[in-house]
């Protein structure tokens, strides 16, 4: 069976990879939609990418095309027009041309410098026509081509983050915790905080739980609403009790910068509700899990 990933291919990659120039991806009809979709991809996993036309091509912006860049031509039957009338004017170009096409006798596959050769199966629809079949393993070569450059580059999910900040996309990689506690009030009680002091404290700032501090402003320890309600399950008299009585000692701490889903898993994997932030040992406020929820943040 004829396979796709071949040594061509690896040629492919090797020059798109050691390129100081763009990918040009080019095409006419659907296989302009799937150089589009192509270019959308490489773009955003650190592969410098243009789309061109093939019809637009010939009437003006064919200057787009830089000396160091590669050309790649979409196209099923490589025999479409559009397409045929660059192939003279690129042969004049000093670009590496790549070819994308279904069809070994084509005018694209004989003239193109290197050649990806999709295996030519029927489309999907009943009549053989609709662009179906060959427009999906066009994509599925256009992201083949996508991440075997994301392995080359060794291109981090920070850079992919740096790329795309916007949706929720961007706030899973970017987010951090930094970002939610900068509103919201900061929650502290001293470790010989009454009980009433306690209880005004948790209500007020409306966080479900409040920071035990010493006078240096170091995390002693946490009191949630279930340790008032378990304080009252426990104690019939609780005017003699102070914070530091009913707090749980050593709470997990968490750094400012940490990404808002690794709190999110973190919160997961304790079961709790609640995370206290400090930085350079210096309480600095707690996020709630509904924090994290409210901004679209998955696990």
């Amino acid at each position: 069976m004829y396979s796709v990933i071949n040594e061509e291919f690896e040629k492919i990659i090797e020059n798109i990879y050691k390129s100081k120039g763009r990918l040009i991806v080019s095409g006419i009809g659907k296989s302009a939609i799937v150089a589009q979709k192509m270019v959308a991809t490489l773009n955003s996993t650190g592969t410098p990418s243009i789309f061109l036309h093939a019809a637009d091509a010939i009437h003006g912006d064919l200057g787009m095309v830089l000396q160091d860049d590669i050309v790649c031509l979409i196209s099923k039957s490589g025999n479409s027009p559009e397409i045929q009338n660059l192939m003279p004017i690129l042969d004049r170009m000093p670009n590496q041309v790549i070819a994308i096409t279904n069809k070994k006798e084509s005018a694209l596959y004989q003239y193109a410098d290197s050649r990806i050769l999709i295996p030519d199966t029927p489309e999907a629809d009943p009549n053989n026509l609709a662009p179906t079949s060959s427009t999906i393993s066009h994509i599925a070569i256009g992201d083949a081509i996508a991440v075997c450059l994301i392995k080359k580059r060794g291109f981090s999910s920070s850079q992919f983050a740096q790329n795309h900040p916007g949706g929720q996309l961007g706030k899973q990689l970017l987010l951090r915790i930094s970002d939610l506690i900068k509103s919201q009030e900061k929650p502290l009680v001293f470790e010989n905080a009454s009980i009433h002091e306690v209880i005004h404290e948790i209500s007020s700032k409306r966080l479900g739980a409040t920071a035990v501090i010493n006078n240096q402003e170091q995390i002693l320890g946490v009191i949630t609403d279930g340790d008032l309600r378990r304080m009252l399950s426990n104690h019939n008299h609780i005017n003699s009790l102070n914070a530091r009585d009913i707090m749980t000692p050593n709470p997990i701490e968490v750094q400012p910068d940490m990404l808002a889903a690794e709190a999110l898993k973190l919160l997961n994997q304790k079961n709790i509700t609640t995370l206290l932030i400090s930085e350079n040992g210096i309480y600095s406020g707690i996020v709630h899990i509904h924090d994290i929820l409210r901004e679209g943040i998955q696990v």
